[in-house]
């Protein structure tokens, strides 16, 4: 996929063989190991173009914006933090933002398209009423969402904004499945007082 994964490594024929966890990859990574990446990108790629799917639909735009992450994850390996969460969860947080970005860049210029062809027609009060309490909900969500812890926010996004069941947000953030309920529920109920959603 990436010109860096089919490029050969100094690394032993015996270390290549060496099954390691995400972290300990990313760490590699970090220091410029073409074959770690690799292994990584083996490792990953399955789970990191799964959630792009789901969100953007487009098989085509889903491989182009999962390359883009990739990329961007051997750029940015020495950024990876263990102390705030697992590797998977910080690759598949980027590969969530990554993928939205390219949602709203086509929602961007889909509404641009839209504007053009309509602009000599008069525009219907009721549905410029709609848009604007859609986008301010909207904003009113991200804000709430801001205001959450980040292992909250982390439970929350990949539970409900990506998808995955319980048991794989615990795998994912490498935390019991009691933890995960407990964080979603927390963060939930923060949400609900943060928008003034009677319980």
């Amino acid at each position: 996929m990436l010109e860096l994964v089919s490029q050969d490594s100094d690394t032993p024929e015996r270390d290549r063989d060496v099954a390691s966890s995400p972290e300990e990859l990313l760490e590699r990574v970090a220091d410029g190991d073409r074959q770690a990446f690799a292994q990584l990108y083996d490792l990953t790629a399955p789970r990191v173009l799964g959630l792009i799917k789901r969100l953007l639909k487009d098989h085509s735009q889903s491989e182009e914006v999962t390359q883009e992450v990739f990329l961007e994850i051997w750029q940015t390996a020495s950024r990876f933090d263990h102390n705030k969460g697992g590797a998977a969860s910080w690759m598949l947080t980027m590969a969530h933002r990554r993928a939205v970005d390219r949602v709203r860049a086509s929602q961007s210029s889909r509404d641009r398209d839209t504007k053009i062809g309509i602009r000599d027609f008069e525009t219907d009060y009721d549905s410029v009423t709609e848009q604007v309490e859609i986008r301010i909900e909207h904003e009113r969500v991200e804000r709430a969402l801001g205001r959450l812890t980040e292992l909250q926010r982390q439970a929350v996004t990949l539970a409900y904004y990506g998808g995955y069941t319980h048991s794989e947000v615990s795998r994912m953030l490498h935390v019991p499945i009691g933890t995960v309920k407990t964080r979603l529920r927390d963060g939930m109920i923060r949400l609900r007082d943060e928008l003034g959603v009677a319980s």
